[in-house]
């Protein structure tokens, strides 16, 4: 049967008991029980979904700010360098490079 290979979900457990208790002389309200079971685990499984939809948004976001700034100071970067290897070589003289 169905019910049997499914995961018992704790915070169901109050209810699925009570369901179990009236379900023991009626196979149709153990159905429905069940049903109600696998739409609740559903929507909790698609608010799941949607957070986790949100926070891969964030994420991107994020990183596309941190590539955005990892490019501005490794040009600031490029356009100081000239001028420290000018100031280094100087003082290291002819053995430079």
């Amino acid at each position: 049967m169905m019910c049997e290979v499914m995961p018992t979900i704790s915070e169901d457990t109050a209810l699925s008991q009570r369901g179990s208790q009236s379900s023991a002389s009626d196979p149709d309200s153990h159905f429905e029980q069940l049903m109600v079971n696998m739409l609740d685990e559903r929507d909790r499984l698609l608010d799941t979904l949607r957070e986790t939809q949100e926070s891969l948004g964030l994420s991107q976001q994020h990183l596309e700010d941190v590539i955005y700034d990892r490019d501005s100071l490794q040009r600031q970067l490029t356009s100081a360098l000239p001028q420290v290897r000018n100031h280094s070589s100087r003082k290291e003289g002819p053995n430079a490079g």
